[in-house]
């Protein structure tokens, strides 16, 4: 994690704001361990492939659910990048309320840019990594940054809740 008066950049699994981040949390009963499991299941059940969801919720390393949500039958890249970001919300607005120390910790960056310093990921992270110069300047990013983008969004949900909003 690198962090700045700006910005904190992430991108390992044991760094909170990860979707591989190990932190339980249930929506409609259903228990996630991750969310990467969150992300994958809500792929699955877009497109009504019942029987990946089930095979993403039995399987608990986030890589390997990861790999299964690349098997989702149906999956149609046009409706998943229209809806993604609303999913995601909903799955890390429940990881970061259910688990209070989390929680605080997201709201502890305050107002810097979150930003998944992915090298590997040009949709969710921004294309770079933590330590490459350019990821310090938005306008030479390499990718869209749509995890950190979200979790701004559940940062600022969280800070309405918690009575801290700025507006």
């Amino acid at each position: 994690m690198r962090l700045t008066p700006q910005m904190l950049l992430f991108w390992r699994a044991n760094e909170i704001y990860s979707n591989w981040y190990p932190s339980v949390f249930e929506i409609d009963g259903q228990r996630f361990n991750c969310g990467e499991q969150w992300m994958m299941f809500a792929k699955a059940r877009l497109f009504g492939d019942a029987e990946m969801a089930a095979a993403i919720l039995a399987e608990v390393h986030p890589r390997r659910q990861k790999l299964l949500g690349r098997k989702i039958r149906g999956f149609d890249s046009v409706r998943w990048s229209d809806e993604c970001e609303a999913l995601v919300a909903i799955g890390l607005l429940e990881k970061f309320r259910q688990n209070p120390v989390l929680g605080e910790a997201l709201l502890a960056t305050g107002e810097r840019l979150l930003v998944e310093a992915s090298p590997d990921d040009p949709i969710w992270g921004i294309g770079l990594e933590e330590e490459d110069p350019r990821a310090l300047d938005p306008t030479q990013w390499q990718g869209e940054n749509r995890l950190g983008k979200v979790l701004m969004q559940v940062r600022t949900r969280l800070q309405q809740f918690s009575g801290r909003s700025r507006s």
